[in-house]
This record gives C-alpha cells, sequence and structure tokens, in this order.
C-alpha cells in the first residue's frame, strides 16, 4: 500500500490559454519560499528518506558503486610549450584535479577542488592554459549555482595573478600569444538588465591579466549582441584571426563572425541561414568550417579567414550519409600534415585520416565498440609530439583510457588506464535495432549478464534532445544494475544527434512525441525478445531526459513498473518563466503561439496526470541549487500523482540542497544513485545481495 501523503492544497486555477482551458492546481508549489512549500517539501523530505534508507540491498548498492567509480577518470593531454596538461581522478578522491606534466616528465597538481573547498560543494567548469603554458584560466561554481567565477593562475607558482572575474557564466576563453592578455566572454552587470534578465544578456571583452575589468575592451561586430546569444570565440595560434559564433539558447543554429583580431569582424552566417558551423583558422592559416550546410551529417569545408563568406568555402570533405563528423585535428607529421577526422557510426566512434586536401589517407585504429571523448594533437611549440594523435577512449565496460595513435608507425597503443583496478562483471553487451512507431529503425546498446537469460528485471534510458548524442561509455550505475542480475538499455531516441541534425529535428518541437514513441517501442521490443516484463521493466532519466520519462509513465503507465525521474522539466506550459527555460524554446516551442502552445499540451506530462489511474513507483531527484531546471517542475508532478495515482505504488520526492544540475562529488554522486537504483529494485523484483 502506498504511503500516506504530506496534504498539498489543490486550487480551483484554470487559464484559457489561445482557446484551451489549462488547469493549474498546485501553482503555488513554484514558489520555494512559500510557507506552505517549505512545509510541504520538509514532510517529503521525511517521507522520501524513511522509504529509501529502508530498502533492501540500498547499502550493497552503495558499496558496489563506489567500488566501481574507484576506477578513477583521465583525460588527454593538452599540450603548451612542452607541458601537457590533463584532469585525473584517483580512487577515493571526490573529484578530478587538473595536473601538469613537465618537459622533464615531473607531474603536479595544479587545481583540486577539495583543497579550494574541504567540503566538496565547489566544481571546476573548465580551464584553459595560455599559448605559453606559463598562465592557467579556470572557472569555478560553488554550491551547484555554475556561475563560474573565472580566475588566473601561474603554472609555475601556482599563485594567482589578479582577482577573481565574476559572471562568466558558459564563457569560452581566448589566449592571444604571449599570454598577457584573453578574450572572454561575461554576462551583462544585473543592474543594466530588467531583473531576472542577467541570465540571457553576454558581452565578448578582451582582457589584459592584471588590470581592471573596467578596462576591457568591449569585442563588437553588427548584429553580434543582437538576441539572447551563447558566443564562442577562437583566435588563431599566430594571434592574427578572430572568430565568433553565437547561437540564441541552444538553438542548433549559428551565426559566424570571422575577422583581423584588431580589425573589424565580418559577418559569415546568420540564425536564419539554418546552419551550425563550428569554425576556426588552423596553423596553415586556412579558415577551417565543421559544417551542416547542405550536409545534416555535418562536412568539411575550407576558405580564406580575409574572404570568410559562405560564396568563398571550398569543399574538403563531403557528408558521409552513414555516419556523423564530429571533429578535426591536423597532426604533423614526418612526410607532411594529415587531418584525423572523428565520426560516430550509430553513436559508435571511428577515426579517419584525409590529407590536406581532403583526400582518403587511411584509418586509425580503436580498442573496440565505444566513444571517444577527447582528441588532441602536440602543439607547434612541442615539435618533439609532432605526428602523433592522443584519444580518450571508453566503452560500456572499460573506464576511461587514454591511447596514442603515432602517424610514423601507424599504430595505435594503449598509453595511460584509469588509475584505480576495478572488477567488471562479466556481462554481454550488444547493438539492437528495432521498429518504432512510425516505422523508424531506432538503436539501442543492451547490456546483460553474461550467461544468464530473461526476463530480468531492467533498466531503460535515454535523452532525446537539443541534439545530443548518448554514446556508450563505462557508467557505474549501469554496472553496479547489471551486476546484481539486472539488464540495461541505452536508446539512441530521435531528438538527439546519434544520427545527425535530421535525427535531432525528427524528435524536437511538433516532433517530440517521436522520442516518447521510440522509447515506448525499446521498451516494448525488451518485452517481446523475453528480456524482461512489464512488471520488471523500469526507466530512468534527468533534465530533459527527465521529460521523456515524464512523459513516459503518464502515457503508458501499463508498461512501465518503476520511474526515476530526475532534475526533469514537466509542466511545458509554463516552462519558459523559469530559470534558463526561454533559451529551450527553440526545442520545445513556445506557450505563445497558439500552435505551439498545442504541440506542448499534446505531451506535457504534469497536464496529463488522470484521477483514477495506477502509476508506477516513482521517484522525482531534484536540486534546490539547480540554476537550470527549477525543482518546482517536480514539485507539482509528484503533489499531482500522489493526489491522481490509486495504485500501491509509491510517488516520492528526493531533494539536495548545495548541488546544482551538473557536476558532483563522488560521495554526492554515489548517495543519490544508490537511492535511484535501489528504489528501481524494489519495484522490479531485483534482489540486491551484497
Amino acid at each position: 500500500m502506498s504511503p500516506p501523503y504530506p496534504p498539498a492544497e489543490r486550487l480551483d486555477l484554470v487559464e484559457t490559454l489561445h482557446g484551451h482551458r489549462v488547469a493549474d492546481p498546485y501553482r503555488w508549489l513554484e514558489d520555494a519560499d512559500d510557507p506552505r512549500t517549505t512545509a510541504w517539501s520538509a514532510a517529503q523530505d521525511e517521507l522520501a528518506r524513511t522509504h529509501l534508507d529502508g530498502l533492501p540491498g540500498r547499502d550493497a548498492l552503495a558499496g558496489r558503486l563506489h567500488e566501481l567509480l574507484a576506477a578513477g577518470s583521465v583525460s588527454v593531454p593538452l599540450w603548451r610549450a612542452g607541458r601537457a596538461f590533463s584532469v585525473r581522478r584517483e580512487p577515493g578522491q571526490e573529484h578530478a584535479v587538473v595536473l601538469v606534466r613537465e618537459p622533464d616528465g615531473a607531474e603536479r597538481v595544479l587545481l583540486d577542488p577539495m583543497a579550494i573547498d574541504p567540503t566538496g560543494r565547489t566544481t571546476i567548469d573548465g580551464w584553459v592554459p595560455d599559448l605559453e603554458g606559463a598562465r592557467l584560466a579556470y572557472q569555478l561554481s560553488a554550491g551547484g549555482d555554475e556561475y563560474s567565477v573565472l580566475h588566473v593562475l601561474d603554472v609555475a607558482t601556482g599563485q594567482e595573478v589578479e582577482p577573481p572575474i565574476d559572471r562568466c557564466r558558459y564563457s569560452a576563453v581566448a589566449w592571444l600569444p604571449g599570454g598577457e592578455e584573453f578574450l572572454f566572454v561575461r554576462m551583462v552587470d544585473a543592474a543594466e538588465v530588467p531583473d531576472g534578465e542577467q541570465a540571457f544578456h553576454r558581452r565578448i571583452w578582451r582582457h589584459r591579466v592584471g588590470t581592471p575589468t573596467s578596462d576591457d575592451t568591449l569585442v563588437d561586430a553588427p548584429g553580434l549582441y543582437d538576441g539572447h546569444n551563447y558566443y564562442g570565440v577562437r583566435v588563431s595560434r599566430d594571434g592574427a584571426w578572430l572568430v565568433v559564433t553565437a547561437n540564441v539558447g541552444t538553438a542548433r543554429r549559428d551565426s559566424l563572425w570571422v575577422g583581423p583580431v584588431d580589425g573589424e569582424l565580418v559577418r559569415v552566417l546568420h540564425q536564419d541561414d539554418d546552419v551550425q558551423c563550428d569554425a576556426w583558422v588552423d596553423r596553415d592559416d586556412r579558415l577551417y568550417l565543421l559544417t551542416t550546410d547542405g550536409a545534416p551529417r555535418w562536412r568539411l569545408a575550407v576558405a580564406d579567414p580575409a574572404a570568410p563568406q559562405r560564396a568563398h568555402w571550398r569543399p574538403l570533405v563531403d557528408e558521409d550519409p552513414g555516419s556523423v563528423l564530429d571533429g578535426v585535428r591536423r597532426i604533423e607529421g614526418p612526410d607532411g600534415a594529415r587531418l584525423a577526422l572523428l565520426r560516430s557510426r550509430h553513436a559508435v566512434s571511428e577515426i579517419a585520416l584525409h590529407h590536406v586536401d581532403g583526400t582518403p589517407a587511411g584509418t586509425v585504429d580503436l580498442p573496440g565498440t565505444g566513444s571517444v571523448h577527447g582528441l588532441t594533437v602536440a602543439d607547434r611549440d612541442t615539435p618533439a609530439e609532432h605526428g602523433r594523435l592522443w584519444i580518450g577512449f571508453t566503452d560500456l565496460v572499460t573506464p576511461p583510457q587514454v591511447h596514442r595513435f603515432d602517424l610514423a608507425t601507424g599504430a595505435t597503443v594503449l598509453e595511460r588506464t584509469a588509475p584505480g583496478a576495478v572488477t567488471v562483471p562479466t556481462v554481454r553487451s550488444e547493438q539492437r535495432e528495432f521498429t518504432s512507431a512510425d516505422g523508424t529503425t531506432v538503436r539501442m546498446f543492451v547490456i546483460t549478464p553474461a550467461g544468464s537469460t530473461g526476463p530480468r528485471p531492467t533498466l531503460v534510458t535515454g535523452y532525446g534532445g537539443f541534439g545530443i548524442s548518448r554514446e556508450p561509455a563505462y557508467t557505474a550505475s549501469a554496472l553496479a544494475w547489471v551486476a546484481a542480475g539486472g539488464g540495461y538499455a541505452l536508446v539512441s531516441l530521435r531528438g538527439g544527434g546519434e544520427e545527425g541534425e535530421d535525427w535531432h529535428r525528427a524528435g524536437n518541437r511538433a516532433h517530440k512525441q517521436n522520442v516518447f514513441d521510440d522509447l515506448h517501442a525499446a521498451a516494448q521490443a525488451l518485452v517481446d525478445a523475453g528480456d524482461t516484463t512489464p512488471a520488471q521493466l523500469s526507466i530512468m532519466g534527468g533534465s530533459n531526459g527527465g521529460l521523456l520519462v515524464g512523459a513516459a509513465l503518464v502515457q503508458r503507465p501499463d508498461l512501465y513498473a518503476a520511474v526515476v525521474c530526475s532534475a526533469p522539466l514537466l509542466d511545458m506550459v509554463r516552462y519558459e518563466e523559469f530559470s534558463l527555460g526561454r533559451t529551450w524554446n527553440e526545442e520545445y516551442g513556445t506557450a505563445a503561439d497558439p500552435t505551439e502552445l498545442g504541440w506542448l499540451l499534446s505531451y506535457s506530462p504534469y497536464h496529463h496526470v488522470t484521477d483514477g489511474v495506477g502509476y508506477p513507483a516513482t521517484l522525482f531527484t531534484v536540486f534546490e541549487s539547480d540554476s537550470r531546471v527549477d525543482p518546482l517542475h517536480a514539485r507539482k508532478m509528484c503533489a499531482a500523482l500522489q493526489h491522481a495515482s490509486t495504485g500501491r505504488a509509491p510517488i516520492l520526492l528526493r531533494r539536495e540542497t548545495d548541488v546544482g544540475h551538473g557536476a558532483r562529488s563522488v560521495s554526492r554522486t554515489v548517495g543519490l544513485a544508490a537511492d535511484q537504483l535501489a528504489f528501481l529494485a524494489a519495484h522490479t523484483g531485483l534482489e540486491i545481495h551484497p
């Protein structure tokens, strides 16, 4: 029997929007400071902890997660004038640290979040050394707020060289040669914009290290600051050329400007061109353009940076209809340079080599069916390492590794493994195809215990939004679940980028229902194959993936036994009113438009909760410092489900404070995952043994 739930007043609040009558009985829960919300949340905390702390096997799951996370992590090196900068997390460390390796091989820690803040609540959002490897710009956030305060330190001494700079959320940093100046992106001062608008207005500044920010020079160009843009900035190695990209919110359409660092920027692309483009000037003084222009799976073009207009682009490597072009690196070799092109074929990484004229020049061997999470080459001032390509690699059962490809020999060798030794469960992993509701072929990665047969408790997850790809990677929660005897499936849903931009657009805006249909079809395919049953089937997703599972549980409550819905969007009528919501309307649509409101209402989970339905066991997990998705979505949906559900399965809300949407310490990661997995196990019949 479901537990008694804290009382929640139901308002008789109905609004008429573009002819639609829209009920919102729990609007009062939008206000976190309302005494009613405070009392209700405290009661939900007590209810959730009472239930979660008593779940069988929770401590065993936490122990297994700790063991699997003890593998740690390692990144590819970023080379600067003989120094190699990288990130590594050793077993027992709460956060990864930034290290520098000197030319003589000596290695030392430059940044350790736990040394900065022993509570573990401070995270590193980004870092970039100058071209000489002498200074490091890095950004810190506290308590999950993601406000990214920018610091600069001296690499030799580890000392800060100037006061920190605030308002650098989502800020790119591009150093000029010499390490005395950099370009960076900064939110405008709150006093300069209407209340609540600061997060939507940014400017690009040129800053001289050691001088006050009031002396910074504004980078400007026609149309540069139109709209609520996010900006990218790149400077060529010789300091001659500046490339600026901009997009409105998360819209997958770029504006592009190119020009001399000390001269006038030329506008190359406009949002209305409906093109994505990553551009840079490489060491051969060519402007490279990785773009979807005429190529939804991306292609590579080049131009003269002095004549960057689209009419002057020359094709270099055409679109491959079977894979997505994800990145390009130039390798300087003994017999000339090569271009290494990183592609993903049905979410599996591969690397091809091309001559600088674009003609094929072979391939780079990878360790297996997995994903590349980093690709670097030595810079101009580290000639001893020229001809080499460093590859960060992982797969479903392999912790992050670094491999090195040598152009001279054509061999790929393992250079560094994750620092911790772990025992990974023996599993069977495969990629399967299935057919969605409209006949589209969709793929998923499936992991099951080796030698076992179904049906078994199975956890299905995915993302399906913003053109973001979910690729096969080492995931402690997945392996802990499978080690206990469960099955795990990662679905390449439409809305993501696994099959290019057309795949993304087939799952956004008016087509969002395709994403939910893909998830339902994946679940049904697992049931039909005998891998699981609806009584053993669970789903889990976060952020846009929280919207995914929120929609799934109200659309097909018969298909899923248990749901974890983390940091979710759930009220799609009012999502634009809070946090960064308005920056996502290119992905979902806006309630201000009658047609688009119809899209949103057709699936908005909060508005499809129906009285008298036995809903699956559902655990909402939210983070009070989340500055991207407001926890109000989960509060309202939780109250609605607790009121409506007639089933015996519990509906719970688990909250955390001092942590946000993104990075977190290992101990917090384990605590959250243990609660989530134990909840799903308890309601799908997965027995957890010590």
